[in-house]
């Protein structure tokens, strides 16, 4: 693999406190900021190749914004169920089960792993990815 992008869901709803964390969805912001993330996603060179995301709700939301921006069907979002709640060992373990084929790999997912991760494949000027961010490495 060549690029990785590192891709924090958009900001989530907490508008319903009996509502699971898994099931939350987008927030108005979210579902404003993620179609604005992924046209930008969309004019890296080169273009993911393969999305996997969280299955919790909304970062399913967020991937289907990407894709969309990146010309994939929803089908072609890989759902792996690692991502949510995953250490950095466990999403490093995911991106090295990789095939040498694909050239860029999108991950959608979560914190605290999502920024762990980043800061240790790179020296990255942040601590913690907001919500909406795209580390690309």
């Amino acid at each position: 693999m060549h690029r990785l992008s590192i891709c924090r869901h958009a900001k989530s709803s907490w508008n319903n406190p009996g509502q699971s964390d898994f099931d939350r969805p987008l927030n108005e912001r979210g579902l404003h900021d993620a179609p604005l993330m992924a046209a930008r996603v969309a004019a890296l060179r080169p273009k993911p190749d393969k999305i996997f995301s969280s299955p919790a709700n909304r970062a399913q939301a967020t991937a289907r914004h990407y894709a969309d921006a990146l010309g994939f069907e929803d089908l072609q979002i890989k759902l792996e169920p690692r991502i949510y709640e995953a250490s950095t060992e466990s999403l490093i373990q995911l991106v090295c089960e990789v095939t040498e084929d694909t050239r860029h790999l999108m991950l959608v997912g979560h914190n605290p792993g999502f920024s762990d991760l980043a800061c240790w494949l790179a020296s990255c000027p942040f601590r913690d990815m907001p919500t909406g961010a795209v580390a690309v490495i």
